[in-house]
């Protein structure tokens, strides 16, 4: 299991092309899971846990892995299952979300695949445990769920979406007549997070759930007039169902009539790709997700001067 992700150093050639690696992995009952090869830092059988008061009934215990103290989360329990009591055979998967890293305890933890984002597609409506799922897709005819991992680690330990007091002020000063924002992010946490900072500054915000859904109301509303008399700007995230935030980047740049649309991505992704992308697919600024004085100060530089 320690050569799993020998290769994801390699792997960023797939970004921007609409494609991912899902890392599979099972939890206690039959159902399949999915996480991004790029939020994986490593994958070890479970180590040693130290319990320790008054920490949250999800997370399991505290490791100590390569010099850093990791809190470990029980998966299963975090999605509404039976909690994970075998240790001596599951794995921790290290993650990095929002520069803060984590483990996830898991019971089985199976192969990469390589996939189209366009493969994976926004849950059902109805779905049982919809309010914890970001995705699905399908692997091997099996049904593959994908976590809404920032709602869990938002339920551990919320975020602050606060604007700090001498950058609203700046932010309120600095607004244009045309005030509303495009929000496009897959994970109901993330949209929330950005809609009250940016409602917070006096912007309305527009929400929705991936880059397909984005640029057919930004092709829709073009249509309609002088985009930049209906937007201000368009923050999205990367990772989304069907289209991601560097393939709707694009698009917009593609498009003669969306072409100068000021594109803020945003991420819980980590690396230094990341900017390199940025470039490439020519957005006019990058923010890891999610810091509220960042996104706003993003914010004031899109304004027209």
């Amino acid at each position: 299991m320690s050569g799993i992700l020998d290769s994801v150093n390699q792997r960023t050639q797939l970004v921007g092309q609409n494609r991912l690696e899902l890392l599979t992995f099972r939890l206690q009952r039959r159902q399949r899971y999915g996480i991004n090869v790029f939020k994986v830092k490593e994958v070890l059988q479970c180590p040693k846990l130290t319990t320790m008061p008054n920490l949250h009934p999800l997370v399991k215990g505290i490791a100590h892995i390569r010099g850093q103290t990791i809190s470990v989360i029980d998966m299963s329990l975090a999605t509404g299952g039976r909690p994970i009591d075998d240790l001596d055979n599951c794995f921790v998967i290290i993650s990095e979300f929002n520069r803060s890293i984590q483990g996830f305890l898991v019971s089985s933890v199976e192969r990469i695949i390589n996939m189209n984002w366009e493969s994976i597609l926004p849950p059902p409506k109805g779905a049982g445990r919809a309010n914890y799922l970001t995705a699905v897709t399908e692997i091997d005819n099996e049904l593959v769920e994908i976590l809404d991992v920032e709602k869990i680690l938002d339920e551990i330990s919320p975020v602050n979406t606060d604007i700090t007091g001498t950058v609203l002020e700046e932010l309120v000063d600095c607004l244009p007549a045309v005030r509303r924002v495009l929000v496009a992010d897959d994970s109901s946490v993330a949209r929330k997070q950005v809609q009250r900072a940016i409602e917070a500054i006096g912007c309305e915000c527009v929400l929705v759930k991936d880059g397909k859904e984005a640029i057919t109301l930004l092709r829709s509303m073009a249509k309609e007039g002088d985009i930049h008399q209906q937007l201000a700007l368009v923050i999205s995230d990367i990772e989304m169902p069907e289209m991601d935030g560097y393939t709707l980047t694009a698009e917009i740049r593609n498009d003669p009539a969306l072409k100068d649309m000021h594109v803020i991505l945003h991420t819980s992704l980590s690396g230094v790709f990341n900017q390199a992308m940025v470039e490439r697919v020519g957005a006019n600024a990058f923010i890891p997700k999610f810091n509220p004085d960042e996104l706003g100060a993003a914010v004031k530089a899109a304004m027209p001067k």
